[in-house]
């Protein structure tokens, strides 16, 4: 799907506020199967809390007139040594029974607004599979593979970075 493709005026991009969180648990857990509700709502609240707007949040796309979101990503601001600022976004999910494709299509638009809004050069999107359709969309608008995430848990940590460790007091 091209960046440039016509918005589909059924489908709305929004911010996921604080309170709205536990609404969107089961299409996160498309993205990652081992999330408990706690530690979700944990982590949404604060993506989503007030002080930290502008640096990180949940993307969420309505199919009007339904309330409920049919998909999302998630996003945080950061710095980087070549690129100057850059939005990173991680865990897009794109589910709609009607068609899933406009709903990825809306998404991608909307990776794209958000990092001109928040004036980054650039935009870094964590895909977990390479083949996954998520991934086809997003090569489709125009990003490409810059390198590879790697993963390994430590201190005692469970393979499963969906679970909730407590923070160690500095």
């Amino acid at each position: 799907m091209p960046s440039n493709a016509a918005p589909n005026p059924g489908l709305q991009c929004d911010n996921l506020s604080p309170v709205q969180v536990g609404t969107v648990f089961p299409l996160v857990r498309e993205a990652v199967p081992g999330l408990t509700l706690p530690t979700w709502l944990r982590f949404a609240r604060r993506a989503t809390a007030p002080r930290r707007a502008g640096q990180s949040g949940i993307i969420v796309v309505r199919r009007a007139p339904r309330p409920m979101p049919c998909g999302l990503f998630i996003w945080h601001r950061d710095d980087d040594l070549s690129h100057g600022a850059v939005l990173v976004a991680e865990h897009l999910v794109a589910i709609d029974l009607l068609d899933p494709e406009p709903v990825m299509a809306a998404l991608v638009r909307e990776l794209e607004a958000l990092a001109r809004r928040l004036d980054c050069g650039g935009i870094r999107t964590m895909v977990i599979r390479p083949d996954a359709p998520i991934a086809a969309s997003l090569l489709a608008a125009g990003h490409a593979e810059a390198g590879a995430a790697l993963w390994k848990p430590v201190g005692g940590a469970p393979d499963a970075p969906a679970t909730h460790r407590p923070r160690k007091p500095r």
